[in-house]
């Protein structure tokens, strides 16, 4: 795939992709519940630090589809859209929860996808 423009999101979307593994960790509960929750939202904003973190690039866009479960071995997938529309898949997987915080893997996919005009 050739692509002649390079997006701070571009680029995270290369070096993401080239394996990075990375792990994060935040807190959220709701109330009423057992088992932690953290928001859809909230777990999108702290993937999108992390990898702008670790990339030393600005954050880019991500989306996360469903809140996250604050259980040992729950998964859910965001995804990475650059600004030139290409998509990568970020997968997020509880790895421990010690009250109502909740501590995850990150793991991108190892291609993007192009983006679809």
């Amino acid at each position: 795939m050739t692509t002649t423009r390079l997006s701070a999101a571009t680029s995270i979307l290369s070096a993401v992709a080239s394996g990075a593994l990375l792990v994060g960790c935040s807190a959220s509960a709701h109330v009423g519940t057992s088992t932690p929750k953290m928001s859809a939202d909230k777990l999108a904003t702290i993937v999108a630090e992390k990898l702008a973190a670790t990339m030393n690039q600005p954050k880019p866009s991500i989306t996360c589809p469903e809140d996250l479960a604050g259980k040992v071995g729950t998964t859910t997938r965001c995804k990475l859209t650059a600004k030139d529309g290409s998509t990568l898949g970020v997968t997020v997987k509880v790895t421990s929860v010690h009250g109502d915080q909740i501590n995850f893997d990150i793991k991108a996919d190892e291609t993007a996808s192009p983006a679809t005009n």
